[in-house]
């Protein structure tokens, strides 16, 4: 494998983790910019929401043009050290807010960039792994830069974690101009396929129950800590090392998915949907307990997320899988990372409490749940 694929990883890793770390600043971010507790993890919504408005139009042009991979994704990368730098220095939350949209749609573009050309470098059968190593990127944020942007904050403060992601960004910059080969678009799109999936109502059902398993998740992982502080009444000092079981819950479910979605993509949504709103019902109920948060967190760490190759297969049951389609389910996604993230922030702000994320997100896994009962009686058949 290619160092420039690790290279690759790595730098996915690095943006991965300036989408979520905020989740473990809340209180810092608060007091610095004098908003509530809902309003920073609006910030998680706002980078999502960029994603999801850059996934589908970066990935048309870059299908649709013969562009000079390499080139552009060094590009992508080099605005992203610079407008990720700038956010260190800000002190206006409305710039942040832009900041943070601009960022979400260079995330998606560079991640879609850095597939194509990890797996470009590779010869066939070695490109699901290439592929997997820079997803993995994303997966690895979640157990490792969440909870050590945590402790960055608490030792050195926000504006050292923001400015700390730009400069590991920069690292993998420099590394990649020496190490990345040339690489061009094939400038071929089968718009006719993409759109005749587009007219398949299956789809679109499968879309909205991936929608409502991410929103789930995120409208309760957003506001961990302040529950875990204020409610459970764990230290802050504790809280990072929760966050890193939270993300090895994430890579074990995602194990365990990854190798059985193909063939029960069903069971495994109706099981993961089950065991996510129990045990996001239950820590909403008794948050107080510490044993019992632990044992929720983890749970929605096992269930939640890690259902992604369960909604991939899915969605590869009902639709051919062109680049476009894939890019549109996972807009479709980050609507329901960022709308969860931001209906539980609206809910905190508008003095519901610090639980109201997690009830939220209990809904949220129930409506999902009920969106898959009529496929229950006909099983896989009701897929397509």
């Amino acid at each position: 494998m290619p160092l420039a694929v690790y290279i690759l990883g790595l730098a996915i890793f690095s943006i991965g983790t300036a989408e979520l770390m905020v989740a473990g600043m809340t209180a810092t971010l608060s007091q610095a910019f004098g908003i509530s507790v809902g309003d920073v993890g609006h910030l998680i919504s706002y980078y999502a929401f960029g994603v999801m408005l850059g996934g589908p139009v970066l990935t048309y042009f870059f299908l649709k043009y013969k562009v000079q991979y390499r080139k552009v994704l060094l590009i992508l990368l080099a605005i992203y050290v610079v407008i990720q730098g700038l956010s260190a220095f800000t002190s206006s939350h409305a710039i942040l807010i832009i900041i943070r949209l601009v960022t979400g749609v260079l995330c998606a573009g560079c991640l879609s960039l850095s597939l194509a050309i990890s797996m470009a470098m590779v010869p066939n059968h070695n490109r699901p792994r290439a592929a997997a190593i820079v997803i993995g990127g994303f997966m690895i944020s979640n157990v490792f830069g969440v909870p050590l942007a945590t402790m960055i904050d608490q030792q050195w403060g926000w504006r050292i974690t923001f400015g700390l992601v730009a400069v590991l960004v920069f690292v993998c910059l420099i590394a990649l101009v020496r190490l990345l080969p040339e690489v061009t678009g094939s400038g071929q799109l089968k718009m006719e396929d993409e759109i005749k999936a587009f007219k398949n109502k299956a789809y679109w059902k499968a879309c909205a129950t991936s929608c409502l398993i991410l929103g789930a998740s995120f409208s309760a992982f957003s506001y961990f800590v302040p529950v875990l502080v204020d409610i459970t009444g764990f230290s802050m000092q504790v809280v990072p090392f929760i966050l890193m079981a939270f993300g090895f819950a994430n890579i074990v479910g995602n194990t365990i998915t990854g190798r059985l979605a193909h063939d029960h993509s069903l069971n495994i949504m109706l099981i993961g949907l089950t065991v996510l709103t129990i045990a996001l019902f239950s820590f909403a109920i008794f948050a107080e307990y510490k044993a019992v948060a632990i044992i929720a967190i983890i749970l929605i760490g096992l269930s939640g997320v890690p259902m992604n190759p369960a909604m991939m297969a899915r969605i590869v049951s009902v639709a051919h899988p062109g680049p476009m389609v894939n890019a549109v389910h996972t807009s479709v996604i980050n609507i329901g990372l960022g709308g969860g993230s931001y209906i539980g922030g609206l809910a905190i702000t508008n003095g519901y409490g610090l639980r109201s994320g997690l009830w939220i997100g209990a809904v949220l896994a129930v409506l999902a749940l009920a969106s898959l009962l009529p496929y229950v009686r006909n099983r896989q058949q009701g897929w397509s």
